[in-house]
């Protein structure tokens, strides 16, 4: 079995129907800021039935400026380790809970392609953070493919970490 369940048959609309479920069972809200991605998991998350029982924001901060602006992300944290980074999207999660005062939060930042950064980061390099009351945890992936391919790659494994974690959050309430 592969580690890589991101690249299994399920698409992004049966992922988000399976975070829908469980996120309204539970009663649990969820945000996103995104960067490379575009706004693609928010638009996911968004054609699901009933979306505002646990969805209400998503943010898309391209570039630096925004990151810092709209989500609170430090400058010298950009300076320091670039908007691609685990302390930038550990920022990005935490800012996006912070302005949509919510359970969750799911924060994206990568190279999607065609070119990777400027300090020699590969394309298809994507940092993820998902933030549950304030926890923050981040994991870093390399999709293969050409930009598209990764983006849709990098919004089929958020949401699958959604899911995979929900279990987690759980017991961290009891």
């Amino acid at each position: 079995m592969t580690a890589n369940i991101w690249n299994e048959a399920k698409t992004a609309a049966e992922l988000t129907r399976q975070v829908a479920y469980v996120l309204s069972e539970l009663g649990w809200r969820l945000t996103t800021a995104e960067s490379c991605t575009g706004g693609k998991l928010a638009s996911a998350l968004c054609a699901e039935e009933d979306t505002a029982d646990f969805y209400g924001v998503g943010l898309v901060t391209f570039t630096d400026e925004a990151k810092q602006k709209v989500l609170g992300v430090k400058p010298e944290t950009l300076e320091k380790y670039s908007a691609v980074s685990e302390q930038t999207v550990c920022e990005m999660a935490q800012g996006a809970l912070r302005v949509a005062e919510v359970d969750i939060a799911v924060a994206i930042s990568g190279y999607a392609g065609p070119d990777g950064g400027d300090d020699g980061t590969p394309a298809g390099t994507v940092w993820f953070a998902w933030s549950f009351h304030g926890e923050v945890r981040a994991t870093v992936q390399h999709f293969t493919g050409e930009c598209d391919d990764v983006i849709e790659k990098a919004v089929r494994y958020a949401l699958t970490e959604v899911i995979r974690r929900i279990p987690q959050w759980k017991k961290q309430l009891h």
